[in-house]
């Protein structure tokens, strides 16, 4: 890598230039600018079904964990088949399952919905590693950050305008709406995946996929054995296992938004006000994760040990952030500390996925993204659901985003004392 800062040219150079990055950036920007449009609905849905907490965050549980059991068979099929075709099915059944949540009408069909979630998380767990093993086949290696950061980039502003808007949309138009634009963006995102024109080198000269490759155990160990040859590598992997640690902000950010910072206006039902502070906050979190990585990349570069650097920074902001929103007295400071807090968080996963890419042979990529997604994963979905667990026990919200703040301290002391494995010869 060179060590030049990222300049602003530099991401407008690079859709220009490369046109399979340009396809993989557009399919990502409408089925996420989708997916966050559905999120505040499935939210706001379940809370008028449920009212419950706990309701929200077994939701989110659904949406993720999935991902960390079927981490080891997805890794394998992304190391052994093409990458484009598994995004292509994986979008194409996104599509049909989204549309079937227009099914859930009453409280009695909620366990439907959690159903779906659950499937279109292992969809999620094919496509999403598999976009992140393809990025270093299209993009060179001093491209990496601006791509990386570019992606990052555009999943944050989808979330802020998406949360933004979902809000909107869902109390102007109604719920079933959001469901159908989202599941017509993954239908967008499977034809544009399908005009890449992309040199697969693992899918050509490795082995073939075999049925018993899903079931044995082999591949998974070889991808053991990989990592752990490289300490450095192993604990880069485990980054953002740390960054799932501020996954209670599912919860949280929701439950503030209906039941704290409602937005108050002249003939607004009750019901949409809530939705919108949600909107408001969420949104939040979506402007500090594209302010993040922005402005880090422009002191950081291509510098391997600033990066590393960045993401000791990243979990110093996160921390800092969820203390502030725990004695935020206003939505609008409470907007400022969730945007402080997911600068950081957005910089700790761009600045990782740069360094781990670098790191990674193309032949074990997909294996070690499904391991890296997999145990964020597990990490995200247990705060999250334990957070739902405490509010519904009678902590308040506020006390569980102070021990978001407390929590995030734990990988920010574990990488300092990592950032010492490359002190060493």
């Amino acid at each position: 890598m060179n060590n030049k800062p990222v300049s602003l040219s530099a991401y407008s150079r690079l859709l220009r230039g490369n046109r399979n990055f340009r396809l993989l950036w557009f399919a990502q920007s409408v089925s996420e600018i989708g997916d966050w449009l559905y999120t505040v609905a499935v939210y706001s849905l379940l809370l008028e079904f449920t009212g419950s907490a706990k309701s929200i965050a077994l939701a989110f549980v659904l949406q993720v964990l999935p991902q960390f059991f079927v981490a080891p068979a997805t890794g394998v099929i992304n190391d052994r088949m093409s990458r484009k075709r598994v995004m292509i099915f994986a979008d194409w059944a996104r599509a049909l399952i989204v549309t079937g949540m227009l099914l859930v009408r009453v409280p009695g069909m909620v366990w439907f919905l959690y159903i779906l979630l659950a499937l279109e998380t292992v969809m999620w767990a094919l496509f999403e590693p598999g976009r992140n093993a393809l990025v270093p086949n299209i993009a060179s290696r001093d491209e990496l950050v601006v791509a990386n950061t570019l992606s990052s980039a555009t999943w944050s502003f989808n979330l802020a305008i998406g949360s933004a808007l979902g809000g909107v949309v869902a109390a102007l138009f109604g719920r079933d709406v959001v469901f159908v634009v989202n599941a017509l963006s993954f239908v967008v995102s499977a034809l544009l995946v399908k005009r890449l024109r992309v040199d697969e080198p693992h899918a050509t000269a490795g082995e073939p996929l075999r049925a018993r490759d899903l079931a044995d155990f082999t591949p998974i160990v070889e991808g053991i054995r990989y990592v752990r040859q490289d300490a450095r590598m192993l604990v880069t992997l485990f980054v953002k296992c740390g960054l799932g640690l501020m996954g209670a902000n599912w919860v949280i950010l929701p439950l503030l938004g209906e039941r704290v910072f409602p937005v108050h206006l002249e003939g607004l039902h009750a019901s949409a006000g809530g939705m919108l502070g949600m909107s408001l906050l969420m949104g939040s979190r979506g402007v500090g994760s594209l302010l993040g990585p922005l402005i880090a990349g422009l002191w950081a570069g291509h510098e391997p040990a600033r990066l590393r650097q960045g993401i000791w920074y990243g979990f110093l902001l996160a921390s800092a952030g969820y203390f502030a929103l725990g004695i935020a007295p206003t939505l609008l400071l409470a907007c400022a500390a969730v945007v402080l807090a997911h600068a950081g968080g957005s910089t700790i996963w761009v600045f990782s996925t740069t360094l781990l890419q670098a790191q990674t042979d193309d032949r074990f990529r997909g294996r070690v993204f499904s391991a890296e997604f997999a145990f964020h994963m597990l990490s995200m979905s247990t705060v999250s659901y334990l957070s739902g667990v405490f509010v519904d026990l009678g902590i308040s919200t506020r006390t569980v985003a102070l021990g978001t703040g407390a929590v995030v301290l734990l990988p920010l002391l574990a990488w300092t004392l990592a950032l010492r494995l490359w002190r060493r010869p």
